[in-house]
């Protein structure tokens, strides 16, 4: 397909790609079917039927179907010039200790603070509280095992910025490991025998800590 189908005046097709434009979050097929009084099944269809023909006419924009919705994304092939162009007016990028954090508690989810401190190796609370912020992860609750501690977990921001349908989606991160190696740390960094041995070694760490400190007041109380 060359060209994309001439819409007639009044189409449903024509009213979903002028929904679609005006979102700025991903729309189900169930919202835009009572906007425009028809069955869900019949926009469900005609949403596919979109997606297909920008597909194969090769557009700068795709339809995709994300957290529960449909969005138009820009297509990958021009990603570099909209970075570009975005990060000329947008500078609010995350950070590299914010990437790794919103990693961990995508991965591991749902999470407390202690847990993601445990696997970096570094505290993680005010990236955490500035990832809650940005809405990319949210309170689930409170974990009872850890003294009610407040557990974490992605949002659909989060789907939504990264393009997926659910967290089911996310990359298999062996792939990315350049040696067996490598690929056996993640393995066991993704077990969660591995995480709860970690947070012992955490307990453990702020147990040595305590007595060293209760060693230190003992001994300025016998001078």
């Amino acid at each position: 397909m060359d060209n994309l189908e001439s819409l007639a005046e009044n189409s449903l097709k024509g009213a979903l790609e002028a929904l679609l434009l005006v979102s700025s979050d991903p729309v189900s097929a169930s919202q835009l079917s009572s906007v425009l009084h028809v069955a869900p099944g019949e926009v469900a269809s005609l949403l596919a039927e979109l997606k297909v023909e920008y597909e194969e006419a090769n557009r700068g924009f795709q339809l995709r179907e994300v957290a529960g919705g449909w969005r138009l994304f820009t297509h990958p092939a021009f990603h570099e010039q909209v970075e570009a162009f975005v990060l000329s007016w947008d500078t609010q990028k995350l950070s590299q200790a914010a990437l790794e954090t919103l990693a961990v508690i995508a991965y591991h989810q749902p999470v407390t603070r202690e847990m993601v401190k445990g696997i970096r190796g570094v505290n993680s609370d005010g990236v955490i509280s500035s990832l809650v912020d940005k809405g990319l992860i949210r309170e689930m609750g409170r974990d009872p095992q850890r003294g009610q501690a407040i557990i974490y977990g992605t949002t659909n921001a989060f789907l939504e910025k990264f393009g997926l349908r659910s967290t089911r989606d996310l990359p298999d991160l062996e792939q990315f490991a350049p040696d067996e190696q490598a690929r056996q740390f993640i393995r066991e960094r993704l077990s969660g025998r591995s995480i709860q041995s970690t947070l012992d070694e955490v307990d453990e760490d702020l147990e040595e800590e305590r007595e060293l400190i209760d060693g230190d007041v003992d001994e300025d109380f016998d001078v």
